[in-house]
């Protein structure tokens, strides 16, 4: 009982390999859409996340992010989250901005995103963020 198992896997693989032979436009589309899913399951979170519980907290007074004192406070639990807040808060305090770098800096033993980024206008700015709620929190 135990060889005739071998033999139907054989039977079946040789079945599949003479089909790739046969059907060579086939299998480069099946094999191309196995690489897409493959790639669109290893990218990174889109940082235009829609979800609706992105939770921004600004600290109080001139929290514009602007510096290391006035960085934007995030409070999130996980770095997915805390990410997509960082860009929620930028587009809606830059509509229309294009990022040109991120950076993570340590400030006072804190750690800090640091984006850089053109405004709509042209203006060239770094916005700083306090991410120590969530920075290594996955």
């Amino acid at each position: 009982m135990t060889t005739k198992k071998p033999a139907i896997i054989y039977v079946k693989a040789f079945s599949f390999v003479s089909f790739c032979k046969q059907k060579p436009l086939i299998m480069k589309k099946i094999v191309f859409i196995a690489l897409v899913a493959l790639m669109a399951a290893c990218s990174p979170a889109k940082h235009n996340s829609s979800t609706s519980n992105n939770s921004t907290q600004v600290s109080a007074g001139q929290a514009d992010g602007s510096s290391f004192d006035n960085a934007i406070i995030i409070n999130e639990k996980g770095e997915r989250a805390g990410v997509a807040a960082e860009y929620k808060w930028l587009r809606e305090h830059y509509p229309g901005y294009k990022s040109k770098s991120q950076s993570l800096q340590s400030n006072n033993k804190k750690p800090y995103d640091v984006l850089s980024i053109t405004t709509a206008d042209g203006t060239a700015k770094k916005v700083y963020f306090d991410i120590s709620s969530f920075f290594g929190k996955f």
